[in-house]
């Protein structure tokens, strides 16, 4: 899909350290103004990344390889049945980060909207994403993350919707560096499966919210 601010690319299944040279390649082109703001909506084969803030005990207790990454925030895992989202966007001066976490907060959660699931922003200072808050179920749990890097004014990593994904693979880590709550997904949620197919266009249909 392509507008006039905004070209989005849906690679299919692509290797993580494949996904993040291109996501190089892109977010250098973006800031040179050589190409337009560009999303990467993808999915990964199996894989844990640690962002900046990860600490050793957030690490897995398996010795399952684990991807260093530049972008924000702890480890986490990306899979088959998640949706991974890469904005290369250009930000308005004056800079304001935290902004951009909040437009993208606020699109992962009229996305889980338009499922049928209730999503919100925690209430816990630190916690980005998007949650569905403690209920009779059980306590907050993370349906989509986010993870960022600003350089140069342009933006890259960023989100993860969790649709259809084996939730096991959050078990053998600390997701986000969070003990006390846990990680759903869509699926889980609504009791049905919600696939990356179905979720992609509705992903797509809320990027402007981004801008």
């Amino acid at each position: 899909m392509t507008t006039s601010t905004l070209t989005v690319l849906r690679p299919g299944l692509v290797d993580y350290r494949e996904a993040w040279d291109e996501q190089r390649r892109l977010h250098d082109a973006v800031a040179d103004g050589t190409r337009p703001d560009t999303v990467l909506l993808l999915e990964h084969p199996s894989v844990l990344t640690a962002g900046k803030r990860t600490e050793p005990a957030d690490l897995p207790i398996d010795g399952t390889p684990v991807v260093e990454v530049d972008r924000g925030g702890k480890i986490t895992w990306h899979g088959p049945g998640q949706l991974v989202g890469y904005p290369i966007l250009k930000l308005a001066d004056p800079i304001d980060v935290v902004a951009y976490v909040r437009r993208t907060e606020q699109m992962l959660i009229d996305v889980c909207a338009e499922f049928g699931v209730t999503a919100a922003r925690s209430d816990i200072k630190g916690r980005s994403g998007a949650w569905v808050l403690a209920d009779e179920r059980g306590p907050d749990r993370k349906i989509a993350a986010i993870g960022i890097r600003v350089a140069r004014g342009v933006t890259q990593h960023g989100f993860a919707v969790n649709a259809n994904c084996d939730l096991a693979n959050f078990d053998r880590f600390t997701p986000c560096g969070i003990r006390d709550a846990g990680v759903t997904s869509l699926s889980a949620e609504l009791g049905r499966d919600v696939t990356v197919a179905e979720v992609l266009p509705v992903v797509e249909k809320h990027l402007t919210t981004l801008l």
